[in-house]
């Protein structure tokens, strides 16, 4: 049977729990001392991945037990090596090819170096990512009645390869686009290159918030690991679509701001009756974007490096589209917060839009 391999690893002191419920207690700085210590391990077999076709096969995720910030902070030659290993724990199970989840994806160049030391391929899964962010936002879009060609969209991160990659596709689907990353340099040369190639009006900014505020479509993909989406920040009525983890968005929003629609880009509905022996915070059944990618791949017996460095092709996220449908994988329900969006959460946050955006008409009548 083909097999596939996913690094994974905690995103938070809570995920640190969940991976190993003998931490309770014990505090921060020790836990990531301890952290340290670790090196990389097999966590779980995965079985019953099935597609339409009727073709099955198993894999394993194997975690590099970092915390996102040790993988900003620590020395990057460290780093790389415990990447590195994972990767080849995965070639030593027998998998054909190996996903990079979360910041095994960011840290160093983006999964060149570690396919250059491993023996099998290497994918980070962006490709798949951003086709399930594009169609997540634009299901958000429907749900809260924003006509796409007419609205402003924010991308958040746009200097990285999701971020630019969804900046281009919406360049080509929404009437302006704001360009928002923290480097100025990086912005402005990126707003100049894509221009030319999208239909949309471009502008960039590294004033996040107030970009916020006039977004109709918010999508973020940074690498931040702190928030980067205030309730302050946001317009009435706005769909926020969020690829990154951890979060970008502040669970604030999920109390003050009922008048919004906030969503995680990348949860997939996996084919057949898929058991992860382990618990990473989806529902069952359920899986990212990026280890979904790892799985197709494997599926089409494509053992290649497919998404690895920092530009992503923008051809591969239509092919990825097409073999996801092909074997049966497809958007999963609407989450956020770590939460099931129900359909009464998502009338409500319609309903609060739909009256804010009557008093604004009523007031400007008022005062012309």
């Amino acid at each position: 049977m083909r097999t596939f391999g996913f690094l994974i690893h905690p995103l938070s002191y809570d995920d640190v729990l969940r991976y190993e419920p003998k931490a309770a207690g014990k505090g921060m700085p020790l836990i990531k001392k301890i952290l340290e210590w670790m090196p990389a391990y097999k966590v779980s077999h995965v079985t019953g991945v099935r597609s339409l076709t009727g073709e099955e096969i198993e894999g394993y995720f194997i975690a590099v037990p970092l915390l996102p910030e040790q993988f900003l902070d620590l020395p990057r030659a460290d780093v790389m090596g415990r990447i590195i290993r994972g990767a080849n724990i995965a070639a030593e199970l027998g998998c054909g090819i190996v996903g990079l989840g979360g910041f095994t994806a960011v840290v160093g160049d983006g999964g060149p170096t570690v396919a250059e030391n491993c023996p099998i391929a290497v994918t980070t899964g962006n490709t798949y990512t951003i086709a399930a962010a594009m169609q997540s936002l634009f299901r958000g879009a429907t749900e809260m009645e924003i006509e796409v060609p007419q609205a402003s969209a924010v991308v958040v991160g746009a200097t990285g390869s999701i971020g630019s990659a969804c900046a281009q596709i919406l360049g080509n689907r929404a009437a302006r686009v704001t360009l928002a990353a923290r480097n100025a340099t990086r912005l402005a040369k990126l707003a100049h290159a894509m221009q030319p190639h999208v239909s949309a009006k471009l502008e960039w900014t590294t004033d996040i918030g107030n970009a916020l505020r006039h977004a109709d479509l918010v999508l973020t993909a940074t690498a931040a690991t702190s928030s980067v989406v205030e309730p302050e920040d946001l317009k009435s009525g706005a769909v926020v679509c969020e690829v990154s983890l951890p979060h970008d968005v502040s669970r604030r929003v999920a109390t003050e701001r009922d008048d919004v629609l906030v969503t995680e880009g990348g949860n997939i509905r996996v084919p057949g009756s898929v058991n992860f022996n382990f618990d990473f915070g989806l529902p069952p059944g359920t899986s990212l974007a990026c280890m979904a990618e790892t799985m197709i791949l494997t599926l089409e017996n494509r053992f290649v490096n497919y998404s690895l460095g920092r530009g992503v092709n923008l051809d591969k996220v239509l092919e990825i589209e097409r073999l996801a449908a092909k074997h049966g994988f497809e958007l999963a329900g609407m989450q956020a917060f770590d939460k099931e969006v129900t359909p009464q959460m998502i009338a409500r946050a319609r309903e609060r839009a739909r009256a804010a955006r009557a008093a604004s008409r009523a007031a400007g009548v008022a005062s012309s």
